[in-house]
């Protein structure tokens, strides 16, 4: 069984990895966007102005869900002091 205190580490722990995923993530799509457009282009048959849509929607969930299913409730841990 996992004690309040642990729970509050492991989320912590989860918070910074899912956030330097979201960071990394963006900063690899702004950087050799034109190269990984062309490549998901003739890999999946979608075109530029669609997977320019396609991810952003990536990013904007990850995040989304990093905030709602670890940072939000490793926040409410550290307010209620564990």
């Amino acid at each position: 069984m996992m004690t309040l205190s642990q729970l509050t580490e492991w989320l912590g722990w989860a918070s910074i990895l899912n956030l330097g995923m979201l960071i990394f993530a963006s900063v690899m799509l702004a950087l050799i966007r034109p190269f990984i457009t062309t490549l998901h282009s003739k890999m999946f048959g979608i075109s530029d102005a669609d997977l320019t849509i396609i991810y952003f929607n990536y990013l904007a969930n990850y995040k989304v869900l990093s905030l709602i299913f670890f940072m939000a409730p490793y926040i409410a841990l550290k307010i209620m002091g564990h």
